[in-house]
């Protein structure tokens, strides 16, 4: 593990090679799981607030599921979450043509509707974030649908972390980012 302010790492950060590769996997993530995408409890006013802006480009199915079950959910674990549609894609997901899911809260951002890029969990995956009482616990979330990516970040030898250093800049900032850039430098050079 790798200690950084109140921030502790697993090592698979930097073991784990990942790169998205979206011609191969279609944004499956998107669309699988048990539950929708974890948000932080600032993020709930946002979606709520963003959610004019947002909505024409959704999908009628996701816009139908907004108006049924609200802007987020509490699932099982009674954590919050973005809402399905029928229990299976996030209500904010849109497709291409060719099938790949994408984020209609990240397309209204992309086009300068809204300041927000789309929740920050979906946004750093795949590292999840587990907020404890005097640390966050940042590890790798290993899934069956992100062996393509697993296989392109070994191709281009890229780390989960520096896939991931747009979102953990947003989330920690630069100067904790340089840090973990420099403890990687260092784990490098004990032989890892």
């Amino acid at each position: 593990m790798i200690a950084i302010d109140k921030t502790l790492l697993s090592e698979e950060l930097f073991d784990v090679h990942f790169a998205c590769d979206l011609s191969a996997c279609k944004g499956i993530c998107c669309v699988e799981g048990e539950s929708g995408a974890p948000l932080e409890e600032d993020e709930l006013q946002i979606l709520e607030d963003i959610y004019p802006q947002v909505e024409p480009f959704m999908r009628e199915e996701g816009k139908q599921a907004i108006n049924e079950l609200g802007f987020f959910e509490v699932d099982v674990d009674g954590d919050y979450v973005t809402p399905l549609v029928n229990g299976a894609e996030c209500a904010y997901v849109t497709f291409t043509d060719d099938g790949i899911a994408l984020c209609a809260i990240e397309q209204a951002y992309r086009a300068g509707k809204v300041s927000w890029q789309k929740p920050i969990s979906c946004h750093l995956y795949p590292i999840r974030i587990k907020a404890l009482k005097d640390f966050d616990a940042i590890n790798y979330h290993k899934w069956h649908i992100c062996e393509p990516a697993c296989a392109c970040g070994a191709k281009i030898q890229i780390p989960v972390y520096r896939f991931c250093k747009d979102s953990l800049v947003r989330k920690y900032g630069q100067a904790w980012y340089d840090t973990l850039d420099e403890a990687y430098r260092l784990w490098k050079a004990d032989g890892n």
